[in-house]
């Protein structure tokens, strides 16, 4: 489980078109990416759960408070360019330290995305944002 955490870290940190994005609420910081499944390896993929595609995306969450990764409740929905709004849904992936929140969506066509992420964080104050980003589908 370990490596499959690195993996999955390593990609997320060297897709270029993925720097640091994040919000911030007081004390707690939301990272988060999107990526095409179809970048993971096989076996990174199964480990976690996630259908490897080319038709699928994932979001990755990953919630912080004072630099330690905390849990937190993550919902979301994923609104296409057609108006079409397809509701995320996370899975929990926990490694020694870190938590990481992963859901997946469909990629059809190379579009821009907007992403609605609702976070309640562990003392319980719930914290709304969205963001936008262009999607492709895989290789």
């Amino acid at each position: 489980m370990r490596l499959l955490m690195l993996c999955l870290l390593s990609l997320c940190l060297a897709m270029p078109a993925l720097a640091e994005r994040k919000q911030t609420f007081g004390e707690v910081d939301v990272h988060y990416s999107v990526f095409n499944s179809s970048f993971l390896q096989p076996d990174t993929a199964a480990a976690s759960g996630l259908i490897r595609s080319k038709t699928k995306g994932v979001v990755n969450v990953s919630v912080l408070k004072n630099g330690k990764s905390q849990n937190a409740l993550v919902e979301g929905s994923v609104k296409y360019l057609s108006g079409q709004v397809q509701p995320l849904v996370f899975r929990t992936l926990r490694e020694q330290s870190a938590i990481y929140h992963l859901a997946q969506f469909e990629v059809e066509l190379q579009e821009m995305l907007v992403f609605t992420l609702t976070v309640k964080d562990s003392d319980g104050r719930t914290n709304t944002f969205n963001f936008h980003q262009e999607v492709f589908p895989g290789p």
